[in-house]
């Protein structure tokens, strides 16, 4: 299983205030505005690739060759075929409500609250009386498991939307050689595909633990960037292009020549905050940094003397 950072997700509602006071008369006379802000943040997560997206998990259960993706899905990072294991349980969405604790019920002596009610069952009944009889809310737990056992492998399987399974008598051709007629249409025995928002297998029902890229959003509708400064600064430079960008299209107070001036300016330092935002992504974590130099360490690890066991200066460490 591959190793990821994971960046802290915030709302992009700063960078948008802070670019609509430094506008501020452009804004106030009605010449840009704010209308097409997320669709700027969306083309700057697609320019910096998918490490600007949030990582999330999700099971799948395949039914049919196929399984819904969440709504939030954008792309792919892993598919792991799962198999049955123990596992923490999972809790109902729905709710049972009685006037007991438990799904026995004692009527003598009436057990009310776990305590023993002095009032009979009558009192209890009287719709005048001030004491009610309590009300217990039950979710129910079902156990389920799984454990992740291989990759699948991205790969093109057929459209054809009803599947047979006469196909599965052809596993060996007329020179006793394994073909791959058992997955018709696939690339290989254990791929997926991603078509009409579903996850595509060819096979017919599994449980499938994805790692996915997915785009999340804050309580008003505004798409969230990565909590960091570059990245942050990146979008907020490039809202500002595009918003001289705009202006350059349109006749206002300002000449020609001046806008063109404010537009390369904007444009160039859009430009090179691209650079290091990219530069910032594709930099290694101090986890990444500790492999490479094992790895480098232990490349030559083949070559050493059966009975050595350290490496003058350094550790054989694996």
């Amino acid at each position: 299983m591959s190793t990821y950072y994971k960046y802290q997700f915030i709302s992009p509602e700063g960078i948008y205030s802070t670019v609509k006071e430094e506008l501020k008369s452009y804004f106030d006379t009605g010449a840009i505005d704010d209308l097409l802000f997320p669709t700027y943040v969306d083309k700057c997560l697609k320019a910096l690739g998918k490490s600007s997206y949030t990582i999330t998990q999700e099971v799948l259960f395949v039914e049919d060759f196929e399984a819904r993706l969440p709504d939030n899905f954008h792309a792919v990072r892993e598919a792991w075929m799962c198999t049955s294991i123990s596992a923490r349980s999972y809790q109902s969405a729905s709710s049972f409500y009685s006037q007991t604790f438990g799904t026995a019920i004692q009527v003598v002596p009436t057990i009310l609250a776990g305590e023993e009610s002095p009032l009979t069952s009558e009192e209890l009944q009287c719709a005048d009386c001030d004491t009610s009889p309590a009300v217990y809310k039950t979710n129910y737990e079902f156990p389920r498991s799984y454990q992740k056992m291989y990759l699948l492998k991205p790969g093109n399987i057929s459209a054809r939307r009803n599947c047979d399974v006469d196909y599965t008598d052809l596993w060996n051709d007329a020179s006793g050689y394994p073909v791959n007629y058992n997955t018709p249409g696939a690339s290989s025995f254990d791929s997926f595909d991603i078509r009409d928002n579903k996850f595509v297998t060819n096979f017919r029902t599994a449980t499938v633990y994805l790692v996915f890229y997915a785009t999340d959003y804050d309580e008003i509708g505004n798409q969230l960037i990565p909590d960091n400064y570059l990245i942050s600064e990146y979008i907020y430079k490039f809202l500002k292009y595009k918003m001289f960008e705009t202006l350059s299209n349109q006749t206002n107070d300002e000449t020609f020549n001046q806008l063109m001036v404010k537009l390369e300016k904007a444009q160039r330092e859009s430009d090179e905050a691209y650079i290091l935002a990219e530069s910032e992504i594709k930099k290694q974590t101090v986890e990444q940094k500790q492999r490479a130099i094992r790895r480098n360490l232990n490349r030559f690890n083949m070559y050493e003397l059966p009975n050595r066991s350290q490496r003058t200066g350094w550790n054989n460490r694996r």
